[in-house]
C-alpha cells in the first residue's frame, strides 16, 4: 500500500470539510485563543492507494518567521500517515523560511502528546485555562475529552528548524 503526501488542491475541499467535521465538528479551529478557518488554509493530504488517509493544515504566522500546525488527522495511524503529514508540515515551514513550527493539543489528548514527543517535538508552553475561556465563546466545546479527562488547557509543542 503506497502512501503519498501531496499539497491540498481545490478539488479536495469536500473531503477536507468532512475530515474537519469528523474530528473537530467544525471548519473553525481554535488554537491559543484564535479562530482559524481550517478549510481555507494550506496543507497536505495523505493518500493510501489513492484513497484519502489524512490531513494536515498549516497557518503561516504574520511576519512569516514561524508557522502553526492547525490540524493533523489520520485515518490509518498504523501506516505512518500522521508522521508523514507532520514531516510535510515541517518541510513547508522550511520552504517558507520559518525558524519555528509549533502546534497545540488539549490536555486530554494523551495519544497526541505521546505522538509529538516520539517525533522530537518539545514542550514549549502550557496555556492554562485557555479552553475554558474559548468555551465562553463556543459553549459546544465539551467539558470532558478523551478518557473522561476535563478539557481546560492547551499544551504547545515546538520544533526549531535549521
Amino acid at each position: 500500500m503506497p502512501l503519498t503526501v501531496r499539497p491540498i488542491a481545490a478539488h479536495d475541499l469536500d473531503e477536507i470539510r468532512a475530515e474537519l467535521d469528523t474530528h473537530w465538528h467544525s471548519n473553525e479551529i481554535w488554537s491559543l485563543g484564535r479562530c482559524h478557518q481550517a478549510d481555507a488554509l494550506p496543507g497536505f493530504i495523505a493518500e493510501i492507494d489513492g484513497a484519502f488517509a489524512g490531513l494536515v493544515t498549516i497557518n503561516l504566522d504574520p511576519g512569516a518567521w514561524q508557522c502553526e500546525v492547525i490540524t493533523l488527522s489520520s485515518r490509518s495511524p498504523q501506516h505512518g500517515v500522521g508522521g508523514a503529514l507532520l514531516a510535510a508540515a515541517e518541510e513547508f515551514a522550511r520552504a517558507h523560511d520559518c525558524g519555528r513550527i509549533y502546534l497545540t493539543t488539549t490536555n486530554d489528548n494523551t495519544h497526541a502528546i505521546r505522538f509529538y514527543q516520539r517525533r522530537g517535538w518539545q514542550f514549549a508552553a502550557l496555556h492554562k485555562g485557555i479552553v475554558d475561556r474559548v468555551r465562553k465563546v463556543i459553549p459546544e466545546i465539551p467539558l470532558l475529552g478523551f478518557d473522561g479527562i476535563q478539557v481546560r488547557d492547551e499544551i504547545e509543542f515546538e520544533r526549531w528548524l535549521a
